[in-house]
């Protein structure tokens, strides 16, 4: 009989284990390219999806957004389970691969369609934001202010189906332009082998 139940109970909350909650982040941190594959290659992270955000126009190319004139920053979406990574642990790793002191782009990308930014949902994520900007702040890490700026979500646009995942298709491309982007070297100066 105890088995019989156990079975019972076993069948009747199987869906809801199963059931994987996703949610989304959204990061803006120069180039698309070279954000995807850093949270790519975390637990608990289902995908990546390079897009546009923060600008009026609906539906933009990459044309229109990287000639600066839709406000859009070029960003990543993160879709990711909260209960295997969290939303602190994701920041945690988008400080690491941008340049937090450029207001005027990122790297070799110039322009405000390529500044940094954190884009919440939620009070509770602009919160969380802000705490881990104040605490980057506080490790006097930089020697300039920390300008990232948080702000409220608005409509993700996905880029163009060749901007995705462009670091596994177009590996040699996209090395040479990392490379050449001075990212890579200016992280390790800042954040040597963490």
């Amino acid at each position: 009989m105890f088995f019989r139940l156990l079975i019972l109970f076993l069948v009747s909350i199987l869906p809801i284990i199963a059931e994987e909650k996703w949610e989304t982040a959204v990061f803006a941190g120069g180039c698309f390219w070279c954000m995807e594959s850093p949270f790519e290659k975390v637990n608990g992270v289902k995908e990546v999806v390079s897009g546009y955000t923060g600008g009026f126009k609906e539906n933009p190319t990459y044309e229109e957004v990287s000639s600066g004139t839709t406000g859009h920053l070029e960003a990543i979406q993160v879709v990711y389970n909260p209960q295997k990574i969290s939303y602190s642990q994701l920041l945690s790793i988008f400080w690491r691969q941008i340049d937090p002191t450029d207001p005027d782009g990122q790297f070799v990308d110039r322009g405000k369609q390529y500044r940094s930014a954190i884009f919440y949902k939620s009070k509770e994520e602009k919160a969380i934001a802000e705490k881990s900007k104040q605490e980057l702040e506080k490790t006097k890490r930089f020697s300039s202010p920390i300008i990232t700026e948080i702000i409220a979500a608005t409509n993700f646009y996905p880029a163009e189906d060749y901007h995705q995942d462009y670091y596994k298709k177009n590996p040699v491309r996209y090395n040479y332009y990392r490379y050449g982007s001075g990212r890579d070297q200016f992280l390790k100066k800042v954040w040597g082998k963490e």
